[in-house]
């Protein structure tokens, strides 16, 4: 609630120009734009999402555990590099035109081209918690439909789909609120949204009133998508086995003619958001004078990257648990206000988010200013929702009846959670520190105004790299970046095919 509070102050300060900001045309149009921009990826990303947990999980796809990991793999490229990326390979003259020898290109920028970028690099939002939920689901309901006479494809819509709703709305819900506060993809594609006015306001004019009153307006913005979301899921309570004995694994659904339909989704979803970016990236890179590289810089920046974001994802999936347990388990209208506001942080910028911590920490806790906890925090604001997305999906599959059983036999509640909730809900807990961890490593603007003096993290090096125009120099730390973050992410992937 840090960044509301602060948005507050400002705002009650100069009531007379935050007014006059909010009641404008140009408000208006800034929100309809960003409003459109994140319903269109949204729905976008969940199309892909699910087709693709679907055939990665469920069906017999050949590399189905290698395509999972691939299709998750856009995820750790940030939004400002694929961007980038994006119009260097399909740009005016850009690579892929001059590689077909072509006069022109239908153009990128604009709506088209930030709803393009946005979506292949938003969708595992939506993937992973899919993922996680269909490897968890209690084959013999599908049984008991298709006993009953249903179609396989009546069985999904009617069995299959209402279970993925939790984790569907959870990922969807994640999407949006990252569209409505990306500034990076947005500016490089020319589309005016709401940060990029706001971000710009700040850093141009350092008029806090009205950027404030702009910020006010899009958190009025994130809690409609809240309610919407909460709609969306008020009669989706739980979905735990109820059956007696061992869960089987499901049955594995033959493609059939589908087959070659189903590899040229995934394979183009790749091309696009992971093989085209990355080979930009790596031409880049054979551009680049090694001997200019620093590599001690480099290899600096990485480790605090890699240290910032992990205790950010320790911390976020230690602090979501009792929120998405309250949610789960004992929902009321005090938990549910609790969840709601806990998504205030993601839907705001980085940048304001930031200024917020500094409002506090020098007013507040000067201790902390300018050091590592303050910037873990910023992290943890920002990103929690993340965390807390997986984990309740997660606990809404887990029969309660086992957690009562356990009270009854004498445990405290605090060894229940222990020994029989947080084990299984271990796959939730891992994939929501996992999407924490990968969108930490990336942040720029909390970092760039949090992170302690003679504190570098790849984000930073890269920043400081391409806004002196030397992208080619960039695109080393760019890549070591992108493998920072690849590793667990295919770790925890292929952990999570082989345990299937």
């Amino acid at each position: 609630m840090l960044p509301l509070v602060y948005l507050a102050i400002v705002v009650v300060g100069e009531p007379s120009d935050a007014r006059d900001a909010v009641w404008s045309r140009e408000a208006l149009e800034l929100m309809l734009r960003s409003v459109g921009l994140a319903a269109a990826v949204t729905e976008t990303a969940v199309a892909v999402a699910v087709a693709i947990a679907w055939l990665t999980v469920r069906t017999d796809l050949r590399g189905r555990r290698t395509w999972a990991v691939l299709c998750a793999l856009p995820l750790v490229i940030p939004s400002y590099i694929g961007a980038y990326l994006m119009v260097s390979a399909l740009g005016p003259s850009g690579l892929v035109q001059d590689a077909l020898g072509v006069g022109s290109l239908p153009s990128i920028y604009g709506f088209a081209g930030a709803w393009l970028v946005l979506s292949a690099f938003t969708f595992p939002y939506v993937l992973l918690p899919v993922q996680s939920v269909l490897r968890g689901l209690d084959p013999q309901l599908e049984d008991a439909a298709r006993g009953l006479g249903r179609s396989p494809r009546q069985v999904f819509v009617s069995v299959v789909l209402p279970q993925l709703v939790p984790a569907i709305a959870a990922g969807a819900l994640l999407v949006a609120l990252y569209v409505l506060s990306d500034f990076g993809a947005v500016s490089i594609l020319q589309f005016d949204s709401f940060t990029r006015v706001i971000y710009t306001t700040y850093r141009s004019s350092f008029e806090r009133e009205g950027a404030a009153a702009l910020a006010c307006l899009l958190v009025a913005v994130t809690l409609l998508v809240l309610w919407l979301e909460g709609r969306t899921r008020r009669r989706t309570r739980a979905y735990h086995r109820i059956a007696p004995g061992a869960q089987r694994r499901p049955a594995v659904v033959p493609l059939g003619r589908w087959r070659l339909p189903a590899l040229a989704l995934v394979g183009g979803v790749v091309l696009l958001a992971l093989v085209l970016p990355v080979g930009v990236l790596g031409y880049w890179a054979t551009k680049s004078v090694a001997a200019d590289i620093d590599w001690g810089l480099v290899a600096s920046a990485a480790g605090g990257s890699l240290l910032a974001a992990a205790l950010a994802a320790a911390v976020a999936a230690a602090a979501a648990l009792p929120v998405a347990l309250l949610a789960a388990r004992h929902p009321s209208r005090a938990s549910t206000v609790l969840e709601r506001f806990s998504f205030a942080g993601h839907a705001l910028p980085g940048i304001v988010v930031a200024l917020a911590l500094v409002f506090l920490g020098t007013r507040a806790w000067p201790a902390l200013y300018q050091t590592l906890a303050m910037l873990v925090l910023a992290y943890v604001v920002l990103f929690l929702p993340q965390a807390i997305g997986s984990i309740r999906a997660s606990l809404l599959q887990i029969d309660p009846h086992v957690e009562e059983a356990a009270r009854s036999l004498g445990r405290s509640p605090l060894a229940v959670l222990r020994t029989i909730t947080a084990p299984l809900a271990r796959s939730g807990v891992l994939a929501g520190a996992a999407l924490v961890f990968l969108t930490a490593v990336k942040e720029l603007p909390a970092t760039l105004l949090l992170a302690p003096i003679g504190f570098e993290t790849l984000a930073t090096e890269i920043w400081r790299l391409t806004s002196a125009s030397f992208f080619e120099r960039g695109a080393v730390p760019s890549l070591v970046l992108l493998a920072v973050s690849a590793v667990p992410l295919a770790l925890l992937t292929f952990r999570a095919h082989f345990d299937q």
